[in-house]
């Protein structure tokens, strides 16, 4: 064992130099996050078995954790190294995936929640958090029945994705470590933490919506193809729909007031929330705020309600 751990952490520690050159996050120290490394994998035998077998894998998880910017500390929760399919695979967690959505500025504040049966739950309208009440103290809240991501992106607006369990369930039976499962009842994150990957599968979904960042691309195009953990890809955004979107911004642009401005725009973020056009809704909003501002300049706000759910959509 001794030996293997000797190996493993020559193998570790001769990613420096790749980890410097491929670095996104300067707070991530190569030295701290080696020490997690080996620590992680040669506290089982099983990893430590699997890293000595598949020393390549090893290297490749240590450069992944240097390109996404994320940190294997125990206590942040963001990401692990896991044995899987015969590799050590960088796994991030749904908080992983948040935390870097909010590090690059995409967005202020997230929060992922499992809902309970017997939970009261509500969605407030598009730009407004949901309404999620319970007795913390419960000791039986039922089944979980859905999950849901809320965020607070940096022009102030609110997004939130809410899966049921049967959407999630719909995505964990096409994924390939479920099928493993199934199969050959192979250990899966599915089996071990249904609470976290039903949280990090909304998580994937919601983040569609978010302004776009390349970390946390880079984060989601690994969890789905090299991070192994067979999390099927989720539906993306719908293609654009020009003409409906030109029609909204149409009508934006002939709003005479900021009251029938507001109008126009819940009504527009409406029909597209349903289509799922997150581009087409970011032109069509650009268009609206732009309008905004030169009702504002045209004449003094009639009502000032009118202009603060405005601003809460620019």
């Amino acid at each position: 064992m001794s030996q293997a751990v000797a190996i493993i952490s020559q193998d570790i520690y001769a990613q420096r130099n790749q980890f410097a050159n491929v670095l996104t996050d300067r707070s991530l120290n190569f030295e701290r996050e080696a020490e997690f490394a080996i620590q992680v994998i040669t506290s089982s035998e099983y990893a430590t078995k699997v890293a000595m077998q598949n020393r390549q894998s090893v290297a490749n998880a240590i450069t992944n954790i240097a390109a996404i910017g994320i940190s294997l500390n125990p206590a942040k929760k963001q990401a692990y190294l896991v044995p899987r399919d015969g590799r050590i695979c960088l796994d991030i967690s749904y908080i992983g995936l948040m935390d870097l959505a909010m590090s690059t500025g995409a967005i202020r504040w997230a929060q992922a929640e499992l809902v309970y049966a017997a939970d009261a739950f509500s969605l407030n309208g598009f730009d407004k958090p949901p309404t999620h009440s319970y007795n913390p103290f419960a000791k039986d809240r039922g089944e979980v029945i859905g999950v849901y991501v809320v965020v607070k992106t940096a022009d102030g607006d609110y997004l939130t994705e809410t899966m049921s369990l049967e959407d999630v369930n719909a995505i964990r039976d096409r994924s390939s470590a479920w099928k493993a499962w199934v199969r050959k009842n192979k250990s899966c994150p599915w089996v071990t933490d249904p609470g976290e990957m039903a949280k990090k599968t909304v998580v994937k979904r919601g983040y569609k919506y978010w302004p776009k960042t390349e970390r946390l691309e880079q984060a989601i195009h690994h969890l789905n193809t090299d991070g192994g953990e067979g999390l099927a890809s989720v539906a993306g955004s719908a293609p654009t729909d020009p003409e409906m979107v030109n029609n909204w911004i149409s009508l934006a642009q002939k709003a005479g007031s900021l009251e029938a401005l507001t109008d126009v725009y819940q009504q527009g973020t409406s029909a597209m929330r349903q289509t799922k056009d997150a581009t087409g809704h970011a032109r069509f909003k650009a268009e609206v705020t732009k309008r905004a501002d030169a009702i504002k300049a045209e004449s003094a706000p009639i009502d000032g309600e009118s202009e603060e759910v405005l601003d809460g959509a620019a």
